[in-house]
């Protein structure tokens, strides 16, 4: 038994285009509309919670990718923008802010003299700890009007479209 559920923006999309096209299969809209938009939703969420401890999306981001990379929360620069997607170039640009911020800091390579590794500061330790605490809360809480059932199903199905557009996949 399907429940009723009240029409999003998706689908005044999807008769707008039944009206106008009505000689194309425009379904395909209706999930990929719906996972943009939720993204964006998701964002917002995620934005709100990151920002009551000063941080911005990316921020957050590079702090919990050395936090993570466990003690002594340390990677090289390659390391962390190949995990994070991004450019060397923005790379730099960001690593200065959180310097500047006093989250991390360049130190010496040991294993390599002309190269530099980005660690974690006391200070973005105690931070990212905080924060990411505030964030898995927050998921919980983005996630908890949905049914178990309904998260695994979801889980799966978004398992198997990320291993179609991932590199290598179909």
């Amino acid at each position: 038994m399907t429940t009723e559920r009240r029409p999003d923006a998706v689908d005044a999309i999807l008769a707008q285009w039944q009206q106008e096209r009505p000689d194309l299969d425009v379904s395909p809209m209706a999930t990929i509309g719906r996972l943009k938009r939720c993204s964006a939703l998701m964002q917002r969420r995620l934005d709100e919670a990151f920002s009551k401890f000063g941080l911005t999306f990316w921020e957050f981001d590079m702090l919990a990718t050395l936090r993570r990379s466990g003690a002594p929360y340390c990677l090289a620069p390659t390391a962390l923008f190949s995990t994070l997607m991004v450019t060397s170039g923005t790379m730099t640009h960001r690593m200065q802010r959180l310097e500047a911020s006093g989250w991390v800091e360049r130190i010496a390579n040991p294993d390599d003299a002309r190269s530099k590794l980005v660690r974690l500061t006391p200070a973005g330790l105690e931070l990212i700890d905080r924060a990411v605490e505030a964030h898995v809360q927050n998921e919980h809480q983005i996630l908890a009007p949905l049914s178990a059932a309904d998260r695994s199903a979801l889980e799966a199905s978004l398992t198997d479209l990320l291993a179609v557009l991932e590199p290598g996949g179909e």
